[in-house]
């Protein structure tokens, strides 16, 4: 419950960030919300939420010994709706599409923290730690390249309307899993207000982050037109 209803937090967040872009790329609003300080902030925080959160579940989820069947499926799941996310914006935005956005980020993020499933928490925050830190410590053109530029380590980020690379953003899964790890009892029998829609947001949070951008967009665009 106490996952799900953060993981509704995070949704409702995203489509109010979603909707603030939309209204910014159609000339609604005059703040330019994908450059604006604030709301670049905010979108990174609501990237870093999904994360971290997805580590604390795997953590929570593997408490017993990962179930490498339920693991693969949850992993096929997010990366074939990260391919849909990348074919419906290299459609609609053929210069700045998605290729490597949150769901590819948590499909990969994933496999790199079950190997610290088995490994002291200590051990999966330094290595959060250190993901979260080498792009402040190094950077080279080379990782610009397409073949690297998915690692985040380029000099120059890529156009793109989502851009969630491995360094840093693979940290905050691994600071994810070691908090599921040392707080997951606690997690488990905590007792929380019930908010039975945030709740339900958290749930289905993967459908809803496939469709809303959608109907926000089409919505928008076709009141315009009106």
């Amino acid at each position: 419950l106490v996952l799900d209803q953060a993981r509704g937090v995070a949704v409702v967040a995203m489509v109010i960030y979603h909707m603030a872009w939309d209204l910014s790329h159609f000339g609604l609003v005059e703040t330019a919300v994908a450059i604006a300080p604030g709301w670049r902030l905010f979108a990174q925080t609501i990237a870093a939420s999904f994360l971290a959160i997805a580590g604390v579940s795997l953590a929570l989820g593997a408490g017993r010994g990962l179930d490498r069947a339920v693991f693969l499926k949850r992993l096929i799941r997010i990366a074939g709706a990260a391919l849909l996310v990348t074919l419906a914006t290299r459609i609609a935005f053929p210069q700045s599409f998605i290729f490597f956005g949150i769901l590819h980020c948590i499909a990969f993020s994933s496999m790199i923290a079950a190997l610290f499933l088995r490994a002291p928490p200590w051990a999966a925050t330094l290595a959060g730690l250190a993901f979260l830190s080498l792009p402040m410590l190094f950077r080279a053109e080379a990782f610009e390249m397409p073949a690297l530029v998915w690692l985040g380590l380029g000099k120059t980020p890529p156009v793109s309307n989502d851009f969630v690379p491995v360094f840093p953003w693979t940290g905050f899964m691994l600071l994810g899993l070691a908090a599921g790890r040392l707080l997951g009892p606690w997690l488990r029998s905590a007792r929380v207000l019930r908010l039975p829609p945030l709740a339900w947001l958290g749930r289905w949070s993967l459908p809803i982050y496939l469709v809303h951008q959608p109907l926000l967009y089409g919505g928008l665009m076709l009141a315009i037109q009106a």
